[in-house]
């Protein structure tokens, strides 16, 4: 169990974005396939949680932490979202169309909200 999460995982900026990640989509894949806006805001409060909470536990700062904690949240949450996604061009659909599967591309497992 200690391989998985951890607190000083969930402090990372890799573990809070994966953290982010996750939760967006597991909640956005119960709530269905028209929830991708949902899983943007999803994402957002998850990430601004997470560095909220962070920034909770740190003793030696002062004041700006809470500051710091919002654009922390921002950076978790566009390394969530997949900022090497942008500019608009280098986007996958998110939606399969037919005559994509007609040419043989397979629906990918993992796609993109963005």
């Amino acid at each position: 169990m200690n391989d998985l999460f951890t607190w000083a995982a969930l402090g990372s900026v890799a573990g809070a974005s994966a953290a982010t990640l996750l939760t967006a989509n597991v909640i956005g894949g119960l709530l269905g396939p028209d929830s991708d806006k949902a899983r943007k805001w999803i994402a957002l409060g998850v990430a601004l949680a997470l560095s909220y909470a962070t920034a909770a536990f740190a003793t030696e700062a002062g004041a700006q932490k809470w500051i710091i904690a919002f654009f922390n949240g921002l950076v978790i949450f566009s390394a969530a979202l997949g900022i090497n996604q942008l500019p608009p061009g280098n986007r996958q659909p998110t939606q399969a169309s037919p005559s994509r599967l007609a040419q043989g591309r397979e629906p990918r497992f993992v796609r993109s909200w963005v």
